[in-house]
């Protein structure tokens, strides 16, 4: 949690000794430009668009392509007194900040968590809206979050940024490389409660356990015999194809 001097730094950091001040911020909000005291008289005059030289991007008014100009700079003027990260803007800056303090401002009105940004709220909030507005143009699949549709294309593009540096094997998923080193360090973090068996993958202790439980989740619809694992019910299927050979 961050203690009532760090807090007092923040404030000190936002008036003016990270190079901005709460009043006098100026957001981009597109394609208006929110004005709030950054501006002189004459730029608050001056309605022609602003042009980024870097990308093109343009803006309705100068202060905002200030802001802008950081990407491109890299500077990052507003600093955190608690860990020293820095930040571009001050709006992140502010929400950084939460991560500290702990305050969570955002409650769902479904189910009443709450989360520090607003842009979470809207993501979680399509669990119960069931809304996936992000959609694959491969196979139309939807998806809620559009990371989870850029992971979802690399089953088309075929890419695999993750490469594993012990034996070279890439992965299209970066859990799944994490998963695959487990056979380089021999890391099994996933332990049976009953036996103390130990595995490198959640999936194998599931299946592990079905030998305790006794649960056999597989059926065959032929004969509703049924089977522990799904491999093994594929295996018992062959020998109703093969009687139906021999007939």
């Amino acid at each position: 949690m961050a203690t009532t001097g760090s807090r007092e730094g923040l404030v000190d950091t936002m008036s003016g000794s990270a190079g901005g001040s709460v009043n006098n911020v100026s957001t981009w909000q597109g394609g208006s430009c929110e004005e709030s005291g950054e501006e002189t008289e004459t730029e608050r005059q001056d309605k022609s668009v602003k042009v980024c030289e870097e990308c093109a991007k343009q803006f309705s008014c100068l202060s905002a392509m200030k802001t802008h100009m950081r990407i491109h700079t890299g500077e990052k003027p507003y600093r955190c007194d608690e860990c020293g990260k820095k930040f571009s803007r001050l709006e992140n800056l502010t929400t950084h900040m939460r991560t500290h303090t702990g305050e969570k401002p955002y409650r769902c009105e479904e189910c009443s968590r709450q989360f520090t940004e607003l842009g979470t709220l809207k993501r979680h909030m399509r669990t119960h809206t069931g809304e996936k507005p992000y959609r694959c143009e491969e196979c139309s699949r939807q998806f809620t979050e559009l990371g989870t549709l850029k992971k979802h294309m690399r089953i088309h593009t075929g890419e695999k940024p993750y490469r594993c540096e012990d034996c070279g094997r890439q992965f299209s998923q970066l859990d799944n490389l994490k998963t695959h080193m487990r056979l380089h360090t021999g890391e099994k973090p996933y332990r049976c409660e009953e036996c103390s068996r130990q595995f490198s993958r959640l999936g194998h202790l599931k299946r592990h356990m079905r030998t305790h439980t006794g649960e056999k989740p597989y059926r065959c619809e032929e004969c509703s015999r049924q089977f522990s694992e799904a491999g093994n019910l594929k295996k018992h299927k062959q020998t109703h194809k093969e009687g139906t050979l021999q007939e």
